[in-house]
């Protein structure tokens, strides 16, 4: 099957040198896949593949629960606007009408009371290590994202603080997620994940195959599937991004569709996405970033919890009453 992988078109960043000798050649790296294509690779980036795969491994133990057990984790029962829990399949509609076949276990707190240790044991400590990984690499990223804009590298950091701490403050999260096998004959007749921009700074995906990851290109409307490439992380900017540059860095439309080779459709898919947030209370103003010369797009100053709540309501709006 054709990809932008195989077409080579796919900008790949290696974070070998991420540290402050590279991270100048890194940062013009990202900011020029970001602001032409929308999305890059990210190669020896430093999350080892043993934890990802680990992380799949729990994730399949808790599928295995009873349904009786895994209710008492589901995200419908936190707080109105709070995030964390388990997405059962249908709970979640980014068109809010076609169901989409996946399980999902969003991780915004880290104690073990609101993780499910009992049933898995070990887990709270290992979510913990690996949530420390995401958030060094993402800080690393954030840095990146300043000077790729000409500002201070603290720009970002100081506006990302509390990330994978609280949902109460922070709404960055990360996501296990899991695609069942489609027995289904024709695949059009159903969805793994619709057609959506992510609502946060960037996001970070992992992926165990190649598995139907759709994108569409800035100025396209022609969807194109990725690729896959062991090992590497898949990097896209979110809506709060893209108000925050001024579109410089736009929020990419993608979606996961069911393959259509009959071996990898009856396979499931697993995945992790790692959702950037800033502060909640972080105020989103594109005139600090106008550097560029370019008229704005929009003038308003959002609060970032605001603009990921707007978004996330349409997602969930049908189990609301």
């Amino acid at each position: 099957m054709e990809t932008l992988l195989s077409r080579n078109a796919v900008p790949i960043i290696d974070l070998a040198n991420c540290n402050r000798s590279g991270l100048t050649d890194i940062s013009q790296s990202l900011g020029k896949a970001l602001s032409e294509k929308g999305y890059a690779l990210l190669i020896n980036h430093g999350i080892s593949n043993e934890k990802i795969e680990t992380s799949w491994q729990y994730f399949d133990k808790f599928l295995e629960l009873p349904e009786t057990e895994k209710v008492a984790y589901e995200r419908s029962k936190a707080s109105d606007g709070e995030n964390h829990g388990y997405v059962s399949p249908g709970m979640e509609r980014f068109d809010g009408r076609t169901t989409e076949f996946r399980h999902a276990y969003n991780i915004c707190k880290l104690d073990a009371k609101h993780l499910p240790e009992k049933p898995l044991q070990g887990f709270t400590k290992f979510i913990n290590s690996l949530t420390d990984d995401f958030n060094v690499l993402g800080r690393f990223i954030l840095e990146a994202l300043a000077l790729s804009l000409d500002v201070s590298p603290l720009y970002f950091l100081d506006k990302h603080s509390y990330m994978l701490s609280d949902d109460r403050f922070n709404l960055t999260t990360l996501r296990l997620l899991y695609y069942p096998p489609v027995d289904d004959t024709n695949p059009s007749k159903v969805i793994r994940c619709g057609a959506h921009a992510d609502y946060c700074t960037f996001t970070l995906l992992a992926q165990d195959s190649e598995g139907g990851l759709e994108v569409k290109l800035r100025g396209s409307e022609e969807w194109q599937r990725v690729g896959h490439l062991p090992g590497a992380l898949f990097i896209n900017c979110g809506e709060t991004m893209a108000l925050w540059t001024n579109q410089r860095y736009h929020a990419l439309q993608h979606r996961v569709v069911v393959p259509e080779d009959e071996s990898s459709r009856k396979s499931g898919r697993h995945s992790i996405a790692y959702f950037c947030h800033p502060d909640s209370t972080t105020l989103i103003d594109p005139k600090e970033l106008q550097n560029n010369g370019h008229k704005l797009q929009n003038e308003k100053v959002y609060n970032a919890y605001e603009i990921t709540m707007a978004l996330a309501r349409g997602a969930y709006s049908h189990n609301y009453t």
